[in-house]
């Protein structure tokens, strides 16, 4: 189902693992601030809301979202990180760099993911338009910080049954 159609701020929580005692990164870019600024918002509070402690929480600020893959495998490398969640938008110009960047950053985050054996949630919005991404981050169609939260809550969570 495309986001056009879902509300992103709308998931189950069913079986959600307790997180009081986990320490997430989120990673946000600063271009586009107004947007990247919801989507931290989102992502944070939807870790306080289900249990994660606010000084289990750490923040790294990078340029853009190409840069957000290095950033997130930094953080993946710290043994008291459980989880990294990257922010960042990617607004269609009039050229062709936002293939190029969001394939890049895609692949660079699960690269990220898999070298370090850690779940590094992939939040970035990859919208036509500034209304569209306003639109996911708080507007209409919830917020994909909301969502990358919670993906990363039940990776943990999944992460520490698996691998128990």
């Amino acid at each position: 189902m495309s986001t056009a159609d879902k509300n992103l701020s709308v998931f189950s929580i069913d079986d959600l693992p307790n997180i009081s005692n986990k320490k997430f990164a989120l990673v946000v870019a600063e271009w586009n601030s107004e947007i990247t600024e919801k989507l931290y918002e989102g992502a944070y509070q939807t870790l306080i809301a289900y249990g994660a402690s606010p000084d289990l929480l750490v923040r790294g600020n990078v340029p853009g979202s190409f840069e957000l893959s290095v950033a997130a495998h930094w953080f993946a490398q710290r043994a008291d990180i459980d989880a990294v969640i990257a922010l960042g938008v990617v607004i269609q110009g009039e050229t062709k760099h936002n293939d190029y960047i969001n394939h890049a950053v895609a692949q660079g985050i699960t690269n990220a993911s898999i070298a370090n054996n850690k779940p590094i949630i992939f939040g970035v919005l990859t919208p036509n338009t500034m209304e569209q991404a306003v639109d996911r981050a708080g507007g209409v169609h919830g917020n994909k910080g909301d969502e990358a939260a919670m993906t990363a809550i039940k990776m943990v969570g999944l992460k520490d049954k698996v691998l128990a």
